[in-house]
């Protein structure tokens, strides 16, 4: 377990500034507490300094898990989100897609969001940026990208897609052994 370095911080940053933007400080500086990211097997853990230091007294073998799971990086050194981190870049997010209960099933079984299945999205949101998709009762079920901005969306066609899935709270489910 050991702190990010200068450019894994920067590559982490970039990536979840696509879905919260500048909220990003919300993060690390929270009421209840400050709050860090920590590498630990490829996978970047949110985790309070609090509980850091009382898992210094473990070593790095036996340590499975600390904290939230984030992401990892990937042998190409780029960062990818886990669905673990919807929970934390929900509230904070700038761009929401809402989808409809018929197209829920599809999203969480892994599937892109199409033209039919949207409900609402936020207003300004540009092509290829990150959303925090929502169920119509204002649920998190995931994340993706914009695959159209606000404007394309209102006259493409019902078949297109709207948002890229990345990631959806499914994959519990679908990828449990590998999810830590």
């Amino acid at each position: 377990m050991r702190p990010l370095t200068e450019e894994e911080t920067r590559v982490m940053f970039e990536k979840i500034a696509k879905y919260i933007g500048e909220n990003l400080q919300l993060l690390v500086d929270r009421p209840d507490g400050t709050y860090c990211f920590r590498l630990h097997n490829d996978r970047v853990y949110y985790v309070s300094e609090m509980i850091l230091k009382l898992a210094a007294n473990i070593s790095g073998e036996k340590l499975v898990s600390l904290g939230t799971c984030f992401g990892k990086f990937t042998k190409t050194h780029k960062f990818r989100l886990h669905v673990t981190a919807l929970d934390y870049l929900a509230p904070y997010a700038k761009y929401k897609v809402w989808i409809k209960p018929g197209a829920e099933q599809s999203f969480l079984y892994g599937n892109h969001v199409l033209k039919s299945g949207l409900g609402r999205i936020t207003e300004n949101t540009s092509q290829y940026q990150g959303v925090v998709v929502y169920s119509m009762a204002d649920i998190p079920l995931g994340f993706g990208v914009a695959a159209k901005s606000t404007q394309d969306c209102r006259k493409v066609d019902p078949m297109a897609i709207v948002v890229f899935h990345q990631a959806d709270i499914g994959e519990y489910v679908r990828h449990e052994e590998t999810l830590t």
